[in-house]
């Protein structure tokens, strides 16, 4: 396993403002997977549109602080930084209500973001930030700028209903990884027409082999995820931990699978590193919390289970 070189990684999407009933907190999946990338000891970038306005130039602000560069982020003067008002139960579980008509709707594609995808050695991408046309286009030309053998990932987040088959199905094609969670498994079924809705292990195989998809990963929150690539699978139960909230944990799970895939880990592996790294984040309050190195290490240093 080589573990030498640090990686640039991309997150590439939506950045928004999560309104939460104690106040508001940067979030969208490529700032939190950016973040914990970067935790991880590679270079997370964010790669985002946000208004020029004051939640845009918050938005700077805190990337900043939590030691990313802003110096990617398209500053949007016609529309506004992008909002969501979260609310979370008793559980944890949060719910969302997006605003529309928002920068990151409007990605362009430009000479700076060519540069980028050209750099990058893997990009993390989903279906919400392509629910418009023009930054579903963009988004695509970024994927197409990466180099051969550059790692695409692509998240599956079933927003309210901002997706459809269509984008599904041609961001599958486009990618080398798949993340989905359970319980958007079904509904992904349905659109798509896999012939497996109830069996996950036979519907994660349909999806490899029909989008010639490299891994794909069927998270179960609390009860861990399985791994499918083509001659191998691996399942983990997951970590026992007292939820603080869930916001950001599939991001984390997604960082902490990425670093171990760049450096050419075992199925088991993966699946033991991002489980740590997803549990350690739903302990925590909020998507982005504080380093803690001890945690840190044991998903950079995690070892599958065949392999002890």
């Amino acid at each position: 396993m080589t573990t030498g070189k640090n990686y640039f990684v991309v997150g590439l999407g939506e950045v928004l403002w999560d309104m939460l009933p104690d106040g508001k907190q940067l979030g969208g999946a490529p700032a939190n997977f950016a973040y914990m990338t970067s935790l991880l000891g590679d270079e997370g970038i964010v790669v985002s549109r946000v208004g020029s306005d004051a939640l845009g130039r918050a938005a700077g602000r805190r990337l900043e602080r939590l030691g990313l560069r802003a110096s990617h982020l398209q500053l949007d003067r016609a529309y506004p930084t992008g909002t969501v008002k979260v609310r979370v139960d008793p559980a944890g579980q949060p719910t969302f209500e997006i605003a529309e008509s928002v920068a990151w709707d409007f990605f362009e594609w430009t000479p700076e973001w060519r540069s980028l995808a050209e750099r990058a050695d893997a990009v993390c991408f989903g279906s919400l930030a392509q629910r418009c046309p023009q930054s579903r286009a963009t988004i695509r030309q970024f994927l197409n700028a990466l180099r051969p053998d550059a790692t695409r990932v692509f998240d599956v987040n079933l927003r309210q209903s901002f997706y459809n088959a269509e984008v599904l199905s041609e961001s599958a094609k486009l990618a080398d990884i798949m993340k989905v969670n359970n319980e958007e498994l079904p509904v992904m079924a349905k659109l798509l027409q896999i012939p497996f809705i109830y069996d996950e292990s036979r519907a994660a195989r349909w999806l490899r082999e029909t989008f010639s998809l490299k891994l794909v990963c069927i998270t179960r929150g609390a009860n861990g995820s399985l791994l499918v690539s083509a001659d191998d699978a691996s399942e983990h139960p997951g970590y026992r931990v007292h939820v603080a909230d869930t916001v950001g944990a599939g991001d984390a799970f997604n960082a902490a699978l990425v670093y171990h895939y760049l450096r050419t880990a075992s199925l088991s592996t993966l699946n033991e590193a991002a489980n740590r790294m997803g549990s350690w984040v739903a302990s925590q309050i909020g998507a982005t919390p504080p380093r803690d190195e001890f945690y840190l290490e044991k998903v950079r240093s995690a070892v599958g289970a065949e392999e002890f």
